[in-house]
């Protein structure tokens, strides 16, 4: 291949790197929490609102509530949340060590998954 030839190549390569960016900013990190990690609640219901870095699919993202003895509970997200949210509303939670376990899938594809701790008094 000649100079020439490979001159008129780079500028081709370099446009399709800055097309494709790389998968680490493809998946959808949360950027706040509420409730925060951690977090001790003084009520037996919570706002949940879990927004992230990306748009989200609502439709394939889940929610849901382990309680302090390990039994699992389903959230149903608000259908009119943002886009870069999942929000919810979790009731009559009694005291404990409660956790949050989010999975969302990101409109690129990707899944990401976490688990928020939080207490009840």
């Amino acid at each position: 291949m000649s100079c020439i030839t490979r001159s008129l190549h780079l500028p081709v390569i370099a446009a399709l790197l800055l097309a494709c960016p790389g998968t680490a900013s493809a998946h959808a990190i949360i950027v706040t929490s509420q409730p925060a990690s951690g977090a001790t609640i003084d009520k037996d219901a919570v706002a949940i609102r879990l927004r992230f870095n990306s748009r989200i699919d609502h439709a394939r993202s889940r929610l849901k509530l382990r309680a302090p003895d390990g039994a699992e509970q389903a959230l149903i997200p608000a259908a009119d949340a943002p886009a870069d949210e999942i929000d919810a509303e979790a009731r009559a939670l009694r005291p404990g060590a409660w956790h949050l376990q989010w999975q969302v899938l990101s409109v690129d594809g990707h899944i990401t998954r976490g688990d928020i701790p939080f207490n009840v008094r």
